[in-house]
């Protein structure tokens, strides 16, 4: 994002720009300093990818080969359901203006190219998800996993994610494996994935190239919640930022610990809401205003 402009609480408009002081803290703000109505955003020409999916890839060759497997297309996810020591499924989309990645003639490489198009949730129809099995095809048909006109993920479910630095992807990959049998029984599927560094004050990926954990619960919040408990606790040492939009029992303590620009953060609030009309009761416990 290069600019946006915002309603203010006194029915000001605010247009901050990037580089201009509060722009960095303005971006992701969830909903405390005022209503966006406009955006300004960078975009690139318009680009081709194909996607393949594997199945079948041993937690083990991880240890070794995260980074490179993370980096053998455009955009890679990994799914595990939990149950065995094994990635589920690699979906591996590819620009089709970049050499091609080899990853896939590794010896360590043992995945198998799934021979007909995947739901990443085990059991759902593929129909809904975007086209596979190397079909090129303009960067909306395929970055996505899900068609815009179908219901994304299983429709019916709760949702959390943790990012950490991604140089703590392997053992944080190894923690939660110690806790599988507790996980699998609640979860539909978890995705993990990469995501660069940002300058956005309270952005999960702030200043730290970061790994992603995302987990797609059953809609069942009294079962669910313990076991979202014990994984946060899991993932402790090593710092994880949760989603700021889907569930977490992380302590606001911990929230300011690992958000070193919040007390930035809330003096932008001030400044901008000074009579706190957008506050309420999720930024009064999770922001301390």
């Amino acid at each position: 994002m290069a600019g946006l402009t915002l309603v203010t609480a006194d029915g000001d408009l605010v247009e901050l720009r990037r580089g201009d002081d509060g722009f960095d803290g303005a971006v992701v703000h969830l909903g405390a300093l005022g209503v966006v109505v406009s955006v300004i955003l960078d975009l690139v020409p318009s680009f081709d990818v194909s996607q393949r999916v594997y199945e079948n890839q041993p937690f083990q060759a991880l240890d070794d080969h995260f980074t490179g497997l993370m980096a053998s297309g455009y955009s890679v996810s990994l799914f595990t359901d939990w149950r065995a020591p094994r990635l589920t499924q690699l979906w591996i989309k590819q620009r089709l203006d970049v050499p091609p990645s080899a990853v896939s003639q590794a010896s360590w490489f043992t995945a198998m190219p799934a021979p007909a198009a995947r739901n990443p949730v085990p059991g759902a129809s593929p129909d809904a998800c975007t086209q596979q099995l190397g079909v090129p095809g303009r960067w909306y048909d395929r970055l996505p996993h899900f068609r815009p006109q179908f219901k994304p993920s299983a429709g019916h479910e709760l949702q959390s994610e943790y990012l950490l630095p991604v140089a703590h992807a392997v053992p944080a990959l190894h923690a939660l494996t110690e806790i599988r049998d507790r996980l699998a029984p609640v979860l539909q599927i978890c995705e993990i994935r990469a995501i660069a560094a940002d300058r956005l004050w309270l952005s999960s990926c702030y200043r730290q190239d970061s790994v992603a954990f995302h987990f797609t619960w059953i809609a069942d919040t009294a079962a669910v919640l313990p076991v979202v408990t014990l994984a946060e606790r899991q993932l402790a040492p090593f710092a994880p930022r949760p989603h700021w939009g889907k569930v977490f029992t992380t302590s606001a303590e911990d929230l300011r610990d690992r958000y070193e620009r919040l007390p930035d953060f809330l003096d932008l609030m001030r400044r901008l809401d000074p009579s706190g009309k957008f506050r309420n009761a999720y930024t009064a416990r999770f922001l301390g205003v």
